[in-house]
């Protein structure tokens, strides 16, 4: 039998998200979906307050209070989803320290399930909006980044919207170090095309892998990529280097 569902905390799960002064226009949709379950919803109140990160009220944040153990390099991925993809990476890498962005509520509480679950101690999360985490991120700090299966906004009026353009690869240049990646993935056509687009008009970075249908190499798959094939999508994976 499964855990009751409970409708408390939601809400406050939502206010407390809140980061306060925000970006002129939203990357994301919903801030929640169904009535968290009463795990998820204690998780929330208990585990998250301790593994969210807090910006300062002036740049930069300082890294080295987020993580017990002074890690190797410094991974960020923005749009973590329901967080599979972000608490293997840490199993996987336990000597790099991993930062999560994602507004949606119910992913947020999926993941702090992964971390309890795996008892992972290197990750550390910002529940909200991407852009003021990155414009909060020292410069040149992140070895790695994945934006994976984000949001493609299909509609022509809502491109300002896709996270990958003009307003925000500035701001993932200046946080990813030299030579850093960036790892990108999507199974919609439009927004592949639009990225490959963004990216090659881009000079902070070069192509590393060609968008392809294969995947890359010790890939961990994503919730939304195996959604993606059941409904006989192909992904198409590709990274950039950072010039800068």
């Amino acid at each position: 039998m499964g855990t009751p569902r409970s409708g408390a905390g939601t809400e406050e799960s939502v206010q407390a998200l809140s980061s306060g002064k925000q970006p002129p226009h939203r990357l994301f949709g919903r801030r929640k979906g169904r009535p968290l379950r009463t795990r998820k919803s204690a998780l929330m109140r208990d585990l998250l307050p301790k593994l969210r990160i807090e910006l300062p009220k002036k740049a930069p944040l300082d890294l080295r209070t987020l993580f017990q153990v002074k890690p190797r390099e410094i991974w960020l991925e923005i749009g973590f989803g329901g967080g599979e993809h972000l608490v293997e990476q840490a199993r996987r890498h336990p000597d790099i320290g991993f930062i999560g962005a994602e507004p949606f509520v119910n992913g947020v509480a999926s993941l702090l399930v992964h971390i309890e679950n795996n008892k992972t101690g290197n990750v550390r999360v910002w529940p909200d909006d991407a852009r003021p985490l990155l414009d909060m991120l020292p410069a040149g700090c992140i070895a790695r980044c994945f934006i994976l299966f984000a949001d493609p906004w299909p509609k022509a009026r809502h491109a300002e919207r896709r996270f990958i353009g003009s307003e925000n690869l500035p701001r993932l240049a200046r946080v990813i170090k030299p030579n850093g990646e960036l790892v990108l993935a999507s199974d919609d056509a439009k927004l592949i095309a639009w990225m490959k687009e963004q990216m090659e008009s881009c000079r902070d970075f070069s192509e590393h892998s060609k968008p392809s249908t294969k995947r890359p190499q010790n890939w961990i798959e994503t919730r939304y990529e195996r959604k993606a094939l059941t409904a006989g999508r192909k992904p198409v994976y590709s990274s950039y280097i950072c010039a800068k």
